[in-house]
């Protein structure tokens, strides 16, 4: 229960940052989109940047994960065509609901009740992966 509450609290703060940075913004979100602002690409590059360095010290400090084993990133297999793919699905549904999966709760919590059709077609999405996963190329 203690870790859950970590967890709780984390997110919270995470959503309060969010929120105060305009992340979750739609506004912010279509002027990314068009090539209007820098806004939010500043957002994400500073937390590609941030995640490097604190890898990098993790790795360095051999910190380790809740259940004990050495934070480490798994290998992915490489191959263009599949991150085209999944990329070009991702930035279009991110442009078309105005949302990553990241606020979607978040934009909930401030009062976008129509986020909730955003949350059921990503979790029916989700569903729908986990069926065909067998099928599909990997």
């Amino acid at each position: 229960m203690k870790k859950v509450l970590k967890f709780f609290l984390v997110g919270i703060f995470f959503g309060i940052v969010l929120v105060k940075s305009e992340a979750v913004s739609w506004y912010r979100i279509y002027e990314m989109f068009k090539f209007q602002s820098f806004h939010m690409y500043g957002i994400i590059g500073t937390a590609v940047i941030t995640g490097i360095i604190l890898l990098l010290i993790a790795k360095k400090r051999h910190l380790k994960t809740t259940e004990g084993t050495d934070i480490r990133v798994p290998l992915k297999d490489k191959g263009l065509i599949r991150y085209l793919a999944g990329g070009s699905i991702f930035g279009l549904g991110w442009a078309l609901c105005g949302a990553c999966p990241g606020p979607m709760y978040i934009l909930v919590g401030t009062g976008v009740f129509s986020m909730l059709i955003v949350i059921a077609a990503a979790l029916a999405g989700t569903l729908v992966y986990g069926i065909l996963k067998h099928k599909l190329p990997h």
